[in-house]
């Protein structure tokens, strides 16, 4: 049975996952978006996210550590240099997975797998201040009131009369 069994292992024995998933995150870290398959973008989430963590605290041992993960010094430079800055104010959810269809040959699932914080396309814009229906109608109702205040003086001049 596999109770609290919870990770993928993907086919492939625990050395051979451990370096595809270490290239896998250096590949994300250099390029912002890869494409994979489904699970194999699932698993990496959860691999690449702690190092995000990580890479915010840039201290020597945070960068040992994360080193011993990807054994790639590029990677780490780039991870602590730039996606850290980018990432420092956000709480989590680095990645994000895009699911595309299935693949031609084979029918396996798949997916792009991309840092959040660098796709321009996704990234939410301030919207310019439009004004509400409330505020049009305050507008319209202004302009009432003070005509019948312009036509008031010009009544008491009839009745003058």
């Amino acid at each position: 049975m596999r109770h609290n069994k919870k990770f993928n292992h993907l086919g492939r024995t625990a050395s051979h996952r451990s370096a595809m998933l270490a290239n896998m995150a250096c590949s994300l870290i250099k390029h912002k978006r890869i494409t994979t398959t489904l699970a194999k973008a699932k698993a990496l989430k959860k691999y690449v996210e702690p190092l995000i963590t990580k890479s915010k605290n840039d201290t020597t041992n945070s960068r040992r550590v994360v080193f011993s993960y990807l054994q790639d010094k590029y990677a780490v430079t780039e991870l602590f240099k730039e996606v850290a800055v980018k990432v420092g104010d956000r709480p989590g959810g680095y990645t994000r997975i895009i699911k595309l269809g299935s693949r031609m040959s084979d029918a396996a699932p798949m997916a792009f797998i991309e840092l959040v914080d660098y796709n321009e396309n996704m990234a939410k814009t301030a919207k310019k201040a439009t004004r509400t229906r409330r505020s049009k109608k305050s507008a319209a109702a202004a302009p009432a009131v003070e005509a019948p205040a312009t036509e008031a003086p010009a009544a008491e001049e009839a009745q003058a009369e």
